[in-house]
């Protein structure tokens, strides 16, 4: 009996060791991994709707503000937790409060949620870089596409399962063989191919059917100017709300990823400069995919076209893309490539999280972790990807939407756990471990920290504030 206790107390020192071993290799890897985290399919869709809707330059303006204020106080507490910690979500609030163990499950709970359905949209952006690759772009254009394929049995399936294979055969690498090494390569090129499809934008002209002549240029002034028409206290309100949810979903913070990938950093490196280079990356995606996307939808469709919605990136777009003609093939392969880089660098990021939480959790290894973890989600994904066929069925959210099976699970994690684990986190490290158990990682080896004082303020009074507003808004209860 002692010799089995022994060895499986060596076992579990084994695993523990293992997953401790993980790690970037330095600055660079870490601020790529962790920008292909924040950089996801919102940057792409999202971001771009929000700032036609509210305002354009205006949203800009008060997303800018957002991301060097708010954004950064809860980056820079996820990443700081970690690495102090050395432990992934699920323990980390554990270690700094035993009593706070709680919010590590919810934590841990919310990657849980969102990869039953990542991989399902990471499938349907698949097929249609696959449409474009293979020459029937102008099949793509055609109404009811789109509506086709996520409610047909079998294709979006295919599709799903393929994305999420891919997704699970990088995190098996482990961090530096895996994760860090497809980063290295996916983020410069992901920055490239929006560089050159903005820059394509940009020269872009169309003549309407009444003789009105569009351009790109246009385009992006209609997009860079603040549109101040109409706005009141309320309808500012609104776009804040706004910009701050779409910045909280994008830089990947309270949904444990952060944190986990903090784990993994060297104590040599400077958590400053790689916060504010996460920062530079994401918000500087978001901002070129808007130059991307704007001035192109606006040629071809004018003003009524940024009303698209979730809709603008399967159903508006590749309409765009047809109406470009021969070269609007081309514009969709780098686009559809572009959008699978950045949804598959945020699906790694979100396994990789659940990932090393069960092997601290099971005491598990990596290989066969990823190996249950990849059956479990091959058959979730299969089962939300039939959300529109045979699992069909709509639920009324408490937000007033009408949604189903995916729709559930993104409002869920999205909606009322994010902001809300948000909250508590900023109430346990403002209030109950109080700012400094932060400020002295960030200045770990001598680093000037130089946000400190707005840091202060913003995890004990600004932050929880906000959260609170966004939770509130977000689940309907502030209408």
């Amino acid at each position: 009996m002692l010799y089995y206790i022994t060895i499986g107390n060596m076992d579990r020192s084994f695993r523990i060791m293992e997953k401790k071993a993980s790690s970037f290799s330095g600055q660079i890897g870490f601020v790529l991994a962790a920008a292909g985290s924040a950089v996801g399919v919102g940057n792409l869709w999202r971001f771009p709707y929000l700032a036609a809707k509210d305002g354009g330059g205006l949203f800009l303006l008060v997303y800018l503000v957002l991301v060097l204020t708010f954004g950064f106080t809860l980056l820079t507490s996820d990443i700081a937790i970690g690495r102090r910690t050395k432990q992934s979500a699920i323990r980390a609030y554990e270690t700094m409060r035993p009593k706070w163990k709680f919010l590590g499950i919810l934590t841990f709970l919310v990657p849980v949620l969102i990869m039953t359905y990542y991989a399902v949209i990471g499938g349907w952006i698949t097929k249609y870089a696959a449409v474009y690759l293979t020459g029937q772009s102008a099949a793509a254009a055609e109404d009811g596409y789109f509506t086709s394929f996520i409610t047909s049995p079998v294709s979006p399936v295919v599709f799903a399962l393929l994305f999420m294979g891919v997704t699970a055969f990088i995190v098996y690498n482990g961090v530096e063989g895996g994760i860090e090494r497809v980063s290295r390569y996916m983020m410069p090129i992901l920055l490239v191919l929006v560089v050159v499809i903005a820059g394509y934008a940009l020269t872009l002209r169309h003549e309407d059917a009444s003789g009105q002549m569009r351009t790109g240029l246009e385009g992006l002034r209609y997009y860079l100017t603040p549109h101040m028409e109409g706005l009141t206290v309320s309808r500012f309100l609104q776009i804040l709300l706004d910009a701050m949810s779409q910045l909280f979903f994008s830089l990947s913070v309270s949904m444990g990823i952060m944190i986990t990938y903090g784990s993994y950093v060297k104590p040599d490196v400077d958590l400053n400069k790689a916060v504010n280079q996460i920062e530079i990356f994401d918000t500087g995606v978001a901002l070129l995919a808007g130059a991307m996307i704007i001035p192109a939808v606006y040629v071809f469709s004018g003003t009524e076209g940024m009303s698209a919605g979730p809709s603008l990136m399967f159903v508006s777009l590749p309409k765009v893309f047809n109406a470009m003609g021969k070269a609007g093939m081309f514009v969709g392969i780098l686009f559809f490539v572009t959008a699978i880089f950045a949804t598959l660098t945020s699906c790694i990021s979100v396994l990789e999280s659940i990932t090393a939480n069960c092997m601290e959790i099971f005491h598990s290894g990596r290989k066969k972790t990823v190996l249950v973890l990849a059956v479990i989600y091959l058959a979730a994904s299969a089962i939300i990807a039939l959300g529109y066929s045979i699992f069909y069925f709509e639920v009324q959210l408490p937000n007033g939407s009408v949604g189903q099976l995916l729709d559930i699970m993104d409002y869920v994690s999205n909606s009322v756990m994010m902001p809300f684990i948000a909250l508590l986190s900023t109430i346990l490290i403002g209030w109950v471990m109080t700012p400094d158990y932060v400020i002295d990682e960030m200045q770990r080896n001598g680093e000037t920290f130089r946000r400190k004082k707005l840091y202060r303020v913003m995890i004990r009074y600004v932050a929880p504030v906000m959260m609170l507003v966004l939770f509130l808004q977000s689940t309907g209860i502030l209408a």
